[in-house]
């Protein structure tokens, strides 16, 4: 091997291993429901990828993992949660899941262990959590209805984790409730999902280094 063969390897050889060496940008990976996996919609406009696009435009490293799947009860987020903690390492995990078990008619109890869970694990693997809570509708009954609502406030408290109260806050609560929702009524329309991003950007920001 002449001399410049051998320069030109080592060079080649030390960005390699530069670059293999180099560290993946911070992950934040989105535990969520359809409200997050863009049921309905085009892809690109639903609310986690908002979040994308709004990390980029503040010039920050982080990448988002949107790991959501439409019809995910706290159950399915909490046996699909290790893999996602293995893979990406998260520096932040968000777990929007909850309002499936609601429609399903779960145990409450059932709901906040899963939380606890999933929060527990997340900690342990060295990730921040962010709860994203939901509210179900009136028609469920005020006792239920309330107590729903603190499951999420509960797990935040319990692990001292952060918390968004409701990821519908000023999309599901306006003068025309039907007026920001797909035909179904459930899903939101791709313009409410700037607000959602709204509700849960400020809470996110800080969890952030």
């Amino acid at each position: 091997m002449d001399r410049r063969h051998f320069i030109l390897s080592t060079a080649a050889a030390g960005c390699a291993t530069a670059w293999a060496q180099s560290p993946r940008p911070p992950a934040i990976v989105v535990v969520g429901d359809s409200l997050s996996a863009e049921y309905g919609l085009a892809r690109g406009s639903g609310w986690v990828a908002l979040l994308q696009k709004k990390l980029r435009q503040e010039g920050r490293p982080e990448r988002v993992v949107n790991a959501s799947i439409s019809g995910d009860t706290t159950a399915g987020g909490r046996a699909r949660l290790p893999a996602l903690l293995r893979q990406h390492q998260p520096a932040v995990v968000v777990i929007e899941l909850g309002g499936n078990d609601a429609l399903r008619g779960l145990p409450l109890e059932s709901t906040a262990a899963n939380l606890s869970w999933m929060t527990e694990a997340a900690q342990q693997a060295g990730a921040r959590v962010l709860l994203v809570g939901m509210q179900v509708p009136p028609n469920y009954g005020a006792d239920y209805t309330r107590r729903f609502a603190n499951v999420f406030a509960d797990v935040a408290r319990k692990y001292r984790t952060a918390l968004v109260p409701f990821l519908l806050q000023g999309v599901a609560d306006g003068d025309d409730p039907r007026a920001p929702f797909q035909a179904d009524g459930i899903h939101p329309k791709a313009e409410a999902h700037p607000r959602m991003l709204g509700n849960v950007w400020p809470v996110l920001k800080g969890l952030l280094k």
